[in-house]
């Protein structure tokens, strides 16, 4: 049997579109695109310099969805092109939350990373991915906060991270319903 003759098994849900430099390029800007676009949901919170935000949200699904590199790619791109100027980034926001940014890159990449060894095919599987990746944008994101406003960890981790736990645990759960579905629809 040739290895032309094997079926190979998808890794991640956007391996199952065709041609794949095309899909490939698009799904990169794509996901780009919808990270900038989840950025313009932008909701001032009182207290903090960081506004809450779809990001999260669209950087995880891009990461599982896309699987690494792809992920990696996407949310590089996502982060120079907002560096060069594209206005897509968390509006006023400005440097405070650079560090959030940065911390896509890593979440969605572990993530994307995670979903090909099947961390998105069953509920409890996705919540630990989701929920881990989440962790990482806090973990790159907090210590960019304390830099660029000058505080201490606690009052960093009160501004940067308390008020976005709920929302962030309600994106977790929201994937979690996602993704397995979605699997369970590519495999009819």
């Amino acid at each position: 049997m040739s290895d032309a003759s094997v079926a190979v098994r998808p890794a991640v849900l956007s391996d199952l579109i065709p041609g794949r430099l095309v899909r490939d390029v698009a799904l990169v800007v794509g996901a780009a695109g919808l990270v900038g676009l989840a950025a313009q949901v932008s909701i001032p919170l009182p207290g903090t310099p960081v506004p809450l935000t779809l990001q999260t949200f669209a950087v995880l699904l891009s990461g599982a969805a896309l699987g690494l590199p792809r992920a990696f790619f996407g949310m590089a791109l996502y982060m120079l092109i907002g560096q060069l100027g594209v206005p897509w980034f968390a509006p006023d926001a400005g440097n405070v939350t650079l560090g959030y940014v940065v911390g896509f890159i890593l979440a969605a990449s572990v993530a994307g990373a995670l979903a090909h060894r099947g961390g998105d095919r069953t509920p409890l599987r996705t919540v630990a991915t989701m929920t881990f990746s989440t962790v990482l944008i806090y973990a790159v994101g907090l210590p960019w906060l304390m830099v660029a406003t000058g505080t201490d960890f606690a009052t960093a981790f009160d501004q940067g991270v308390v008020p976005f736990l709920i929302g962030d645990g309600l994106k977790v759960l929201a994937a979690a319903a996602l993704l397995p579905a979605a699997w369970k629809l590519a495999r009819r």
